[in-house]
């Protein structure tokens, strides 16, 4: 009898199982079409809960039920919106790709921790819906990121990723920072951070690298206006932003302004000059007041004919105008005392139309093009009086105007081989003319450029481990007058992304990036700025060698997350000024090639989020830096820091947030950071109005400071500038936001919106 039951349990077991049906599928994103992991996916039999998995790193997901009746297939993630799929079929149902769209709030209701996962070496983060109520702009919110290595800045509005500035995508189209400030916390639905640049964007000079997913829309538009200013300077910014959808179309009109009107800026400096057979000691006290005002205004048609086709057009155009003088009194020990009287203006214009059209064959292809086209134009004055005592007199002018035209091009390919391989590959071509009319001697050189970069990049995950391997060939011809160079060169990065567990990752990079001299350093046309220093380019510059290294593990659990970046790296023939001695009292400052640059350091990033309302962001960095030249080495260690902290109560958030500046080492040159603080009190008392005060640089009458000191044997130095308009500034800030149904989100983007390259050398 035992065994006849056994045969009839093991033979109604084996009839339950090949009878049970398997609902299998893979989950991404709708916006780029990258794999969702841990995405929650749950059956349900009504109101019952039958069966439910995760998505794994492959984003995929297998069910098994033995119910033959209608079930519902329900799956979510945090930061995007729940899809349900009702599942009729009583036989085994593959549903295929399921793209899930963005959202961290529906009907109101807003995610109430961050989640950061990584994803084929990228940190991706759903902002919380405490943080995003405790942020009135895109830079607040960004305070209270745990993105190690970035630093957001209230005061200046500015992102930086290890001292550098970042590529910015939003939506996949790369974008500016008055782009970014115009953005609003409440709709930013996920940032992917990393503090590599990828390998399609190496040859633009960024520093690490943003992707921000706005929520989806529909029909309709929407109104952004923010305003601040402050009560005792001169000082004002702004942003406008207006868009429109309807059907395949959409509008978006954005105007940025920004002004400033300084008078209480001071240099204090002491120098030598140090020649074989003359040396004079300076010490001089400066009032340097500034003026400028800028204004970005843009204006973008995007049409749609179908989800898999995209057509862009973007006009900009950035009028700038500044004005800075210095009225200074020089000790001088070789021509006794005298004054300065130095004047410094300039006016541009950039227009420039941005062309774009992809088009997605399936679901594995993808390709874009791309073209760009700039009219640069820029009329520089420099006027430096000098009045000695005696009556005399002496005029250094630079004056010269110049005009660039250029063409920016690309296509890009990807394929997505699998889940778990994917290759892009693509090619970028930069055309430019410039004329540069130095008006005191008529001398008009012509420089042309052409420069072009192809690249490769091949992803890979092999289980809990995703690695990718980029290589690029940079080809750069430029010539200026009887002057020609060509420049050949290879860029390669290898970036290797371990997913230990769900509160561990490990990442480790490698990035080889040789740097080219531009037009401007390698411009051999000598002018005089001072009675004892003649500037001039340097047409015999090489190519310096750049070679870093990078280890980065993270930790997070629930409201707390860590990590922890190592970093080395080595310039070999790194470009530098230098001072050198002509003779007849005479001195040139010139850009040459030191033997070497090396830096070694260590950030730490810790972030406690919404503990009973209040929050911390906390950034602490160790460097050392080592400099070496013929017949000299320097040395610098120095520490960094940053943190924010905030409390949230209802409509009100106090935030208070300080820099701790470091020192870095360039050749012979030490400088340091710029300092700040800000304390600030937001008030919203509705989802259109948010009213904001600020008190920054805090209890510092001199406001915003710049020492930087030099090492050279020839011209040793020490100089001081602050900006006392800046102390103990109070500045009031209002914004204004409107939906009128809603917009739709476009499609990725590649390439730069204009071209901010000089062929113009300023001193």
């Amino acid at each position: 009898m035992r065994r006849i039951a056994f045969l009839i349990s093991l033979i109604v077991l084996s009839v339950s199982s090949i009878s049970a049906r398997i609902i299998q599928g893979e989950v991404r994103s709708d916006s780029d079409s990258t794999i969702i992991v841990g995405a929650t996916c749950r059956l349900m039999s009504g109101a019952q809960f039958i069966d439910g998995v995760q998505t794994g790193n492959e984003g995929k997901f297998e069910i098994s039920t033995s119910l033959k009746s209608k079930l519902t297939l329900s799956i979510s993630m945090l930061g995007y919106n729940t899809t349900e799929i009702l599942i009729e079929s009583d036989k085994n149902v593959d549903v295929g790709t399921v793209y899930l769209s963005e959202g961290v709030m529906l009907d109101e209701v807003q995610v109430n921790a961050n989640s950061m996962i990584d994803v084929k070496g990228r940190t991706v983060i759903f902002p919380a819906g405490s943080d995003v109520k405790a942020s009135s702009t895109a830079i607040s919110l960004f305070q209270k990121l745990p993105l190690a290595g970035l630093e957001a800045n209230p005061i200046n509005r500015s992102l930086s990723v290890d001292g550098g500035t970042p590529f910015i995508l939003i939506n996949g189209v790369p974008s500016t920072m008055e782009d970014f400030n115009a953005l609003q916390p409440k709709d930013i639905a996920k940032i992917e951070f990393s503090r590599i640049t990828p390998a399609r964007y190496a040859d633009r000079g960024n520093k690490g690298f943003l992707n921000i997913t706005l929520k989806k829309r529909n029909d309709g538009g929407q109104v952004y206006i923010w305003g601040r200013s402050a009560v005792n300077t001169a000082f004002v910014d702004g942003n406008v932003r207006s868009s429109y959808h309807q059907g395949p179309s959409q509008f978006t009109l954005s105007y940025n302004p920004s002004w400033r009107n300084y008078k209480q800026v001071f240099d204090n400096s002491t120098e030598s000059y140090i020649g074989n057979d003359f040396e004079v000691d300076l010490e001089e006290h400066d009032r340097n007041p500034f003026y400028y005002h800028y204004h970005n205004m843009s204006l973008k048609y995007d049409y749609s004919p179908n989800i898999n086709t995209l057509f862009s057009a973007k006009f900009i155009i950035s009028p700038l105008y500044r004005e800075s003088r210095s009225l200074a009194n020089t000790i001088d020990s070789y021509l006794g005392d005298y004054e300065n009287d130095n004047l410094n203006s300039s006016k541009e214009l950039a227009p420039s139309l941005d062309l774009f059209f992809k088009r997605n064959f399936n679901d594995k292809n993808a390709l874009e093009v791309q073209v760009v086209g700039t009219l640069n134009s820029s009329d520089y004055r420099r006027s430096n009086m000098y009045l000695f005592n005696d009556g005399s007199d002496s005029e250094y002018i630079m004056d010269v105007d110049s005009r660039r035209r250029s063409l920016i091009s690309e296509i890009s390919y990807s394929h997505q081989f699998s889940d778990k391989t994917s290759l892009s590959a693509g090619y970028q071509n930069t055309v430019s003319h410039s004329t540069n009319t130095y008006l005191t001697t008529d001398y008009k050189p012509i420089l042309t450029e052409n420069n072009n970069y192809v690249y490769a990049k091949l992803g890979q995950q092999v289980g809990k481990v995703y690695f990718t391997l980029a290589t690029g060939a940079k080809l750069y011809w430029i010539k200026n007058d009887l002057n020609k160079r060509h420049f050949i060169r290879n860029l390669t990065s290898a970036q290797l992304s371990w997913t230990i567990s769900q509160k561990w990752n490990l990442t480790a990079a490698f990035r080889y990036s040789p740097s080219i001299p531009s037009l401007s350093e390698l411009t051999d046309y000598p002018q005089q700025q001072t009675p004892y220093l003649i500037s001039n380019g340097n047409p015999d510059l090489k190519v310096s060698q750049d070679f870093l290294y990078q280890l980065m593990p993270s930790f997070q659990y629930k409201k707390f997350t860590a990590s922890l970046l190592m970093n080395y790296r080595h310039i070999g023939d790194f470009v530098m000024p230098d001072i050198f001695y002509l003779g007849d009292r005479m001195f040139l400052s010139q850009s040459i090639n030191a033997k070497r640059c090396m830096y070694a350091g260590g950030n730490l990033n810790l972030k406690l989020s919404d503990f009973y309302g209040f929050g911390a962001n906390v950034n602490i960095g160790l460097d050392y830096y080592e400099t070496m030249g013929e017949n000299w080495c320097h040395h610098l260690t120095s520490f960094d820091g940053s943190f924010t902290v905030w409390w949230n109560k209802g409509p009100y958030t106090i935030s208070y947030w300080r820099k701790i500046p470091g020192k870095y080492l360039s050749g012979n040159y030490v400088g340091k950071e710029e300092n700040g603080d800000s304390f600030s009190f937001e008030y919203q008392p509705n989802k259109h109005w948010t009213f904001e005060a600020s008190w920054m640089y805090m209890f510092d009458k001199k406001g915003t400071k710049y020492p930087s000191w030099g090492y050279s044997s020839v011209n040793p130095y020490f100089k001081e500038r602050y900006i006392k308009n800046n102390g103990n500034m109070i500045v009031l800030s209002v914004s204004y936001s409107a939906d009128f149904g809603s917009l739709f989100r476009t499609s990725r983007r590649s390439l730069n919106n204009s071209d901010n390259g000089s062929s113009l050398l300023k001193m």
